[in-house]
């Protein structure tokens, strides 16, 4: 057989295939090699549309909870320095992750699919159940927190007592479903996001504008970190394992399918807008929440600011509009899934049969969440143990030990030392996590019942 023609020659470039003499431009031109099928839309955002996607996630109304949940348990000098070592560790698993995208010559558009090209058949089951209780988990959280806002913003208009906390949980999931029907795909965001930017900086704004006069107001706070030692050990673990939680999607793999070639530098730029720019607001609120109200900050920093009743009742009608939109990000790899597993694959997005499909099997999915969240609607205790068992072992552990399998033989010792040292480091921090995590499921559970009005 004769040998082809050096110009015939073909190489894989940043996950896509590119004839030798093509020149520079004809990347942009070119499909991407991607590992396995999918009925979703992949390969067609800018990387600041993913960019985007991140501070969504990054910037959600968790963050109005961040200075009563991360602060007050580490105060002013651990949860400063907690965060920025959470930030650096977060970004360099995340940018670990981004670089094993194209392993192979080809885009693993899931996070699965990248541990068991890496792994094998069992650990691509073990990484999917690990992901989707910890989306799972998300999900739920998300319900709440749209079902809180809404309260609040009830409380606002009607201090009767009428609309209890299970109602606005409800009526959250009810719509959620409409917006995650009309949505088909996670690349179909686009100018949602743009709204999500939006609806953050308001209630951002609004809870940093009205927590700065009140601080400015008020009589010295106490910033000390409340509890006796032996509970202040347990209570700064969860504290520790929440800080990691704030920056991490735990489905990075599938936000970077959604990016055009190339798309490892694409996704690098998208990681650098969120650990920078987007993380402003985030630092904001919580530092000057707990600055304004010490260790009293409540759980929900609305809930804490005093000011003009229609500008906390816009914040959190902006809260709670956010919060469906995060809620659908982090949804999608479950419907990416059903699509892809139980679509029928014919027409497009919008065609009857694929909208009645959406509305029954997102719908189901939905309800399903609506209800443990409508039942548990202290379930924070339940995500820190999720969080240590699937949030460390995803976005840290496993993306360092898949790096060193992946590059072993071209590290040196000192570099497979560190990965190493990551592996072991953060195995023992997710155990640490796991056991705070369940011994403050025993002590809460004595005080919440199910559906409770909290």
């Amino acid at each position: 057989m004769a040998t082809p023609a050096p110009e015939t020659k073909v190489t894989v470039l940043d996950g896509v295939t590119k004839n030798k003499n093509d020149g520079e431009d004809a990347e942009d031109n070119l499909q991407p090699v991607v590992a396995d099928g999918t009925s979703h839309q992949i390969g067609a955002d800018p990387w600041y549309q993913a960019g985007f996607v991140l501070t969504t996630g990054v910037n959600s109304a968790y963050v109005l909870g961040y200075s009563g949940s991360l602060m007050v348990p580490l105060g002013w000098i651990g949860g400063a320095i907690g965060l920025l070592i959470a930030a650096g560790v977060s970004m360099y698993a995340n940018a670990l992750l981004a670089k094993l995208h194209l392993l192979g010559g080809k885009r693993h558009i899931r996070y699965r699919d990248l541990a068991g090209h890496i792994y094998g058949a069992r650990m691509y089951r073990v990484t999917w159940a690990m992901q989707y209780v910890n989306l799972f988990m998300i999900n739920i959280g998300f319900v709440i927190l749209a079902g809180q806002a809404l309260k609040a913003l009830y409380l606002l208009i009607r201090d009767d007592g009428a609309l209890k906390l299970p109602y606005c949980i409800v009526i959250s999931g009810f719509v959620c479903t409409l917006f995650a029907v009309g949505i088909p795909y996670l690349s179909a965001l686009r100018v949602w996001l743009l709204f999500s930017t939006a609806f953050s900086l308001i209630y951002i704004v609004a809870a940093c504008v009205l927590a700065l006069r009140d601080g400015a107001r008020a009589p010295a706070r106490d910033y000390s970190i409340p509890g006796d030692p032996s509970s202040r050990v347990f209570t700064t673990i969860g504290a520790s394992a929440s800080l990691v939680f704030a920056y991490n999607t735990g489905m990075l793999p599938e936000i970077q399918a959604t990016i055009k070639p190339p798309v490892v530098k694409n996704m690098e730029k998208a990681l650098w807008l969120q650990f920078t720019a987007g993380s402003v607001p985030l630092y904001a609120v919580i530092f000057i929440g707990y600055w304004a109200y010490g260790n009293e900050t409540s759980s929900y920093l609305l809930n804490s600011v005093h000011g003009p009743v229609w500008v906390k009742a816009v914040a959190n009608l902006a809260a709670f509009l956010q919060t469906v939109i995060a809620l659908h990000i982090f949804a999608s790899p479950m419907y990416e899934y059903l699509d892809t597993r139980f679509g029928s694959g014919r027409g497009g997005p919008f065609a009857a049969h694929n909208v009645v499909f959406r509305v029954g099997v997102r719908g189901g999915y939905l309800a399903v969440n609506t209800l443990v969240a409508a039942a548990l609607p202290f379930l924070g205790d339940f995500m820190s143990l999720t969080g240590a068992l699937s949030t460390f072992p995803l976005t840290f552990v496993l993306a360092n030990h898949m790096y060193l399998v992946a590059n072993g033989h071209r590290l040196s010792s000192l570099r497979k030392a560190w990965h190493w040292f990551n592996v072991v480091g953060f195995t023992v921090l997710a155990v640490a996590a796991a056991i705070a995590a369940l011994r403050l499921i025993a002590v809460d559970s004595k005080t919440y019942h199910l559906f409770a009005d909290v």
